[in-house]
């Protein structure tokens, strides 16, 4: 009887071990989930910041591109009115930039 009670013993710290073992690992794992996480919402709000820059320099493009027209068509008025327009942009841009850095 006392031999089975030290083998149950022995079973039942080698169980302890085991499951501290377990939330060890579950604890690591946990960890690296938050990690990634963490990682994803960076890439996120890079990605986010790469679309905004794409879309703000396609409307610098067509403004840019407008003033060419309106100069050719001798429309200066229009190309003056477009030109302080992008320049309003360029300046916002500029603007955003200095905050989110």
């Amino acid at each position: 009887m006392e031999t089975r009670m030290k083998a149950i013993k022995r079973e039942m710290r080698e169980i302890s071990k085991e499951q501290e073992s377990i939330k060890e690992g579950d604890s690591q794992v946990g960890a690296k989930l938050q990690a990634i996480n963490d990682e994803c919402q960076q890439l996120r709000r890079e990605t986010d910041q790469i679309i905004q820059k794409a879309a703000n320099s396609e409307i610098r493009l067509a403004l840019m591109f407008q003033i060419l027209e309106a100069r050719e068509e001798g429309d200066f008025a229009k190309a003056h009115q477009l030109t302080a327009l992008l320049r309003e942009v360029v300046a916002m841009d500029e603007l955003i930039a200095q905050i989110e850095s």
